[in-house]
């Protein structure tokens, strides 16, 4: 029987620098020591570390074994594109992996679609209405936000109250393109039209480009078709 999603689970702050490590371990590029070395130069004590690892296992360096796959081919993204896109690569993961990281990108994308920018408190208001009204769900909502901005994904303003969006990121290869798509319907675990795909909003930060339909035929791992009104539909194939 598989383990099922964390329900929460994104409960600590992630640079990106760390999952940048943590790629690089699973990578074969940097070993293990490596990355403890960063995380105990950067947390105060064991415990606060030990949660951080936590996080980064479940990303990279030890995912589900039904998302395994899915991270080695990042990894290979990583290792082979000439710009890897880090930042894109670990909020693919993070989708994929905590469902409470997907529904604050949701809840951002969705409040942030008509003006740019929404306030935090709405963020936690949508939240607490969803998870309950915890100190547990404003603190781990808390940590999504602060590591989305860590990452450059979204923009916060200086007394913290306002979450601004950024200009999207283009995705920069057809790997990388596939890889997200892929991530994103595991997440979202149903076929998608072309526009809903790219226009999901937890993919509010980035921009997979004017040919997302030729990238996704140039992968296996994609089922295309058309629906009853000539509406071409993505899915996962099998494996």
């Amino acid at each position: 029987m598989q383990p099922k999603a964390p329900q929460i689970g994104f409960d600590r702050f992630i640079r990106l620098d760390w999952a940048e490590a943590a790629l690089r371990v699973r990578s074969g590029a940097a070993d293990i020591g490596e990355l403890d070395q960063i995380l105990t130069g950067s947390h105060a004590g064991l415990e606060a570390k030990k949660k951080t690892r936590t996080v980064l296992n479940r990303l990279w360096l030890e995912p589900r074994e039904e998302l395994s796959d899915l991270a080695d081919r990042g990894v290979d993204i990583f290792r082979q594109v000439a710009d890897p896109q880090v930042a894109a690569l670990t909020w693919g993961m993070a989708l994929a992996v905590y469902p409470f990281f997907a529904k604050v990108a949701e809840i951002v994308g969705r409040l942030t679609s008509l003006q740019g920018d929404c306030t935090t408190a709405e963020v936690h208001r949508r939240m607490a209405e969803i998870y309950g009204e915890r100190e547990g769900t404003r603190r781990m909502t808390n940590m999504v936000l602060q590591s989305q901005v860590d990452w450059s994904l979204l923009g916060k303003s200086e007394n913290g109250k306002t979450l601004t969006r950024k200009p999207p990121m283009a995705l920069q290869s057809p790997e990388t393109v596939q890889w997200m798509s892929e991530a994103l319907l595991m997440h979202v675990g149903r076929p998608l039209t072309f526009d809903g795909l790219s226009g999901q909003p937890t993919m509010f930060p980035f921009s997979f480009g004017d040919n997302l339909g030729y990238m996704l035929s140039l992968s296996e791992a994609f089922d295309v078709r058309a629906d009853s009104a000539g509406t071409r539909i993505v899915g996962l194939k099998a494996r």
